[in-house]
């Protein structure tokens, strides 16, 4: 759950119903500073001297919001749509492309106009019918930690449950899913977790939950009948990753209902760009990611940038490991790509 050190309000959002519950969880807590903006200069309420301590005090800023623009960012291949109930995270880990793309902007901001946003979804919806329109609900975003204070997710959960023609899905690194256990969700979310090993997460994923925390929610999620998935990634291949990796695939198996093995599995490999590099190098200064780039292999993405991956016959081997291991322990799981 998502703890901040200051929560700034938007103007007008404090009249709103999510605004107030905001306001109602902090306003007596001396530890938490409450902002009232009267303009959109949020970085100047944010301290720290340099890049890094701007980053760290960000990550523990809330902002709330009116979500402004109703036009939703298309989300391909995994999803039509962004379903945009949240914008930032509060872990800090050292790899995330979200140190790239959200720039300067690392802090967490929610918006309050839920209902406005549900409304521009029930467009899309019936704009594509009779196809299923598929929503993303965390594309650069966790929506889990903050939940306690919004329930977006359960509203916007039970909305898609009662739509014919809409699938909704999201990922999370974290174990806050109380709320969405009793939701109405017919069927139609699909819950996926991030998970790594404990080295991976231990060393590159701050202030997330731990692996054990993030595969006992998923075991609640699925026992209340969500579809569930694990995205791993990144994958790391360092000294011993293959003993691990199985190590993690292995424990899934221990720790889900037993009558669970139609599991959606996601495997990424580590990759980088130089400008994130450079970001991550200057946010965290002693980082030990490996980016050595005469160690990777360059190659040009879909969106005309180029990055750093791992070689052919290292990537090759990955695939050959995770295809042999997850289909060893669960016969009947989806395993939607390798990559």
């Amino acid at each position: 759950m998502f703890k901040p050190k200051r929560v700034m309000f938007e103007k007008g959002t404090l009249d709103t119903e999510i605004g107030k519950k905001i306001y109602n969880a902090f306003k007596a807590n001396k530890n938490v500073e409450i902002i009232n903006l009267t303009s959109n200069r949020i970085k100047a309420y944010i301290p720290g001297e340099d890049l890094s301590q701007q980053y760290k005090s960000g990550k523990q800023t809330l902002v709330v919001s009116f979500r402004k623009s109703l036009k939703f960012q298309t989300c391909k291949p995994s999803a039509n749509y962004q379903l945009p109930l949240v914008s930032g995270c509060m872990g800090q880990c050292e790899y995330c492309y979200l140190n790239t793309q959200l720039g300067d902007k690392p802090f967490i901001r929610v918006f309050v106009n839920i209902d406005e946003i549900l409304m521009q979804t029930k467009k899309y919806i019936d704009e594509r019918k009779p196809q299923i329109t598929i929503f993303e609900g965390a594309a650069t975003s966790d929506p889990v930690p903050v939940e306690p204070y919004t329930h977006s997710l359960k509203k916007t959960i039970e909305f898609i449950g009662k739509e014919d023609k809409a699938r909704f899905r999201f990922v999370t690194k974290y174990n806050d899913i109380e709320g969405i256990l009793d939701a109405k969700h017919n069927g139609h979310t699909e819950v996926r977790f991030s998970i790594n090993t404990p080295r991976v997460i231990n060393e590159y994923e701050h202030y997330t939950a731990s692996s054990d925390k993030r595969i006992e929610a998923a075991s609640k999620v699925a026992y209340a009948g969500y579809r569930i998935g694990f995205i791993i990634a990144p994958v790391f291949l360092y000294d011993n990753w293959k003993e691990e990796y199985k190590e993690l695939i292995n424990s899934l198996k221990e720790k889900l209902p037993k009558d669970i093995d139609k599991v959606i599995f996601e495997v990424i490999s580590h990759r980088y760009t130089t400008k994130a590099k450079n970001r991550i190098v200057s946010i965290f200064p002693k980082t030990t990611l490996p980016m050595d780039d005469e160690n990777r292999k360059y190659k040009y993405g879909q969106f005309g940038y180029g990055k750093y991956v791992y070689t052919k016959e290292e990537l090759q081997e990955m695939k050959d490991f995770f295809q042999k291991e997850i289909k060893l322990v669960f016969p009947k799981s989806i395993i939607k790509y390798i990559i």
